[in-house]
């Protein structure tokens, strides 16, 4: 009798319990996604003039876009210009900013609309984008 009681324990140690490997999987899969750096896009495609002087700005609340045909985007989504302020204020909090991505062959004077119709929103905060230049 002792041995049939021997033998039905050494049947049971033959499994594996997956349950710590999973658990770390979920770990390791929650901290990945919690440290994962998510960049915002303007949803355009934007070629950017370059400059030496050029420095990241990680704290862009709003991206603006103006296409080379002169068109304004914000967030991916296209915007008439005469609405630019109202859809850009509502984006913003006080102490956001906003990055303009002009393409290299839009014209200066719609930047300098772009920013004129910001500036009449309320936002102070911005900054145009350049790709840096490689040495």
């Amino acid at each position: 009798m002792r041995r049939r009681r021997l033998e039905g324990d050494h049947a049971s140690e033959g499994e594996v319990n997956l349950t710590p490997m999973l658990d770390v999987v979920f770990i390791m899969l929650i901290f990945f996604i919690v440290t994962t750096s998510f960049i915002k896009e303007s949803g355009v495609e934007i070629q950017r003039p370059e400059s030496s002087a050029a420095t990241p700005r990680p704290d862009a609340q709003v991206m603006v876009a103006i296409t080379a045909e002169g068109a304004v985007w914000v967030d991916g989504q296209p915007v008439d210009l005469h609405r630019l302020g109202d859809t850009v204020s509502g984006l913003v909090t006080d102490d956001g900013s906003v990055v303009i991505q002009a393409d290299s062959d839009a014209t200066t004077g719609l930047l300098i609309e772009v920013m004129d119709g910001l500036r009449e929103a309320g936002v102070d905060n911005m900054a145009v984008a350049a790709s840096r230049e490689a040495s």
